[in-house]
């Protein structure tokens, strides 16, 4: 019977290895990152590695977490055992809307990057099939999701590294193209390390963190895991490994290649730069690169969201029918319902083709301090309550609770620097009529439960 279904450990590690390496790449490093660039110059190098510190020591709370509470489903649940019923709540939910946002922005990308190869395409079309496609995939099987998420990151992995050693061969051997020579000197060349001052250099903050959303999708596929207590571990502490490669890497070389102040904000550096410097089939090559990286990231989208309204629903705070399972042991009703609200990212395609991505990328940055920073508290709350525990943990935080202050001051700090910009400074007041909107449903759930008998009571 339904009932008796339960989410099936089918991810290997060889899966949460690569699922790990897709979370961190994606479109905001391959399409925002010309934004970044621009608004940054060279000095982008400094800020990713600013939050790519910060996301690992977030990350690592979360690991330890997840090993001491093995059978939690995911950061949601730590939000309610260790904050309360109402942060459990707006998590929960905050994380599928972070979720179905960035999805919005993936299939976004995915029609600018058709659009290379068929330029009279509409920009809704691609965004469409994607959705339609990787809804067909995620209804087979948890071990599908896996296998197209890990030949997807091969391929982002293999691409991004042989891009490197290309682009440290052109600025050894000083390749000459359209506007100049591939150096590494262009990293000060062009008005210094920061061309932009300090306020180019925090403004750059929004997109660079938005590239590393989907960093903490492996807490949601604990569930789902073979030997969680041996593979995520690892995948955790190789992300330093993943950030210095291909986020520092990549875009050292590509600004090495090309010098900063011609990169095209508006479109893919990856593509724009080998474009540039004449190599025509590198630059196809590329783009196909990127383009699975957006549906990589999609993927994920599709997953986490489906498995939160899973969790959301077994804890009472989403509709009961979300959490029945198909005959294969995926919650097709969450599918549903989540791609089905990536429609509306296909609609806005149609409707603001040249506005959306911006919008949707700091909505979804905002949501995701809130989600980070639940995990931070998450994590101080259960070291106080559960001193011994922590104590003899196996998978420790480290400088904790030092860390977990400092990225939340740090958290803080980039809410105020979204102020400053006026393409930002709109989602700071867009985003919180969506947390208004949780807390009034979370009291009315309440209101429900404390009514009806034999229900608990928040």
């Amino acid at each position: 019977m339904e009932e008796k279904r339960e989410l099936k450990r089918a991810l290997k590690n060889r899966h949460i290895q690569l699922i790990a390496i897709g979370g961190a790449i994606g479109t905001g490093l391959f399409l925002g990152a010309g934004k970044s660039i621009h608004l940054a110059g060279p000095s982008i190098l400094l800020a990713y590695l600013i939050i790519g510190a910060i996301l690992f020591f977030i990350m690592r709370a979360l690991g330890e977490l997840l090993i001491n509470n093995p059978q939690s489903g995911s950061f949601t649940e730590f939000s309610e055992k260790y904050i309360g019923p109402w942060a459990g709540f707006v998590t929960g939910w905050t994380y599928w809307f972070c979720m179905i946002v960035t999805g919005i922005a993936e299939i976004t990308a995915i029609g600018i990057y058709v659009q290379y190869w068929l330029p009279e395409l509409p920009q809704w079309v691609p965004a469409l099939a994607c959705v339609l496609i990787l809804l067909l995939f995620n209804l087979a099987t948890v071990k599908a999701f896996g296998e197209i998420e890990f030949w997807f990151a091969i391929i982002k992995v293999l691409v991004i590294v042989l891009l490197i050693v290309i682009g440290v061969v052109l600025a050894v051997i000083s390749y000459k193209h359209v506007t100049g020579t591939a150096s590494f000197a262009n990293l000060w060349n062009h008005d210094g390390f920061f061309p932009n001052g300090m306020g180019g250099f925090l403004l750059s903050f929004q997109m660079a963190t938005f590239s590393f959303t989907g960093i903490e999708i492996i807490g949601v596929t604990a569930r789902e895991t073979k030997n969680p207590e041996q593979t995520l571990p690892k995948a955790i502490n190789n992300i330093p490994i993943r950030i210095l490669i291909f986020y520092v890497g990549a875009l050292f070389v590509l600004m090495s290649i090309y010098p900063w102040n011609e990169i095209d904000p508006s479109r893919s550096p990856f593509v724009s730069v080998f474009q540039m410097i004449g190599i025509p089939a590198a630059t196809g090559i590329v783009n196909f690169v990127v383009l699975t990286a957006a549906m990589s990231s999609c993927n994920t989208v599709v997953f986490s969201t489906s498995r939160m309204l899973y969790n959301l629903s077994a804890e009472g705070k989403a509709p009961k029918k979300m959490h029945t399972l198909s005959s294969n042991s995926v919650p097709a009703r969450g599918l549903f319902a989540s791609t089905g609200c990536l429609l509306f990212g296909v609609l806005l395609n149609y409707l603001l083709p040249d506005a959306v991505f911006v919008l949707v990328t700091s909505i979804a940055t905002i949501c995701f301090l809130w989600v980070w920073s639940a995990i931070a508290v998450s994590h101080l709350n259960f070291k106080k309550r559960f001193p011994e525990i922590a104590a003899e943990s196996k998978f420790k935080m480290p400088l904790s609770p030092f860390m977990n202050w400092v990225s939340l001051i740090f958290f803080a700090g980039l809410l105020v620097i979204l102020a400053f910009s006026p393409e930002t400074r709109i989602a700071l007041f867009v985003t919180p009529v969506w947390f208004i909107i949780l807390i009034v449903a979370y009291h009315v759930l309440k209101l429900r439960k404390k009514a009806a008998k034999g229900q608990i009571e928040y």
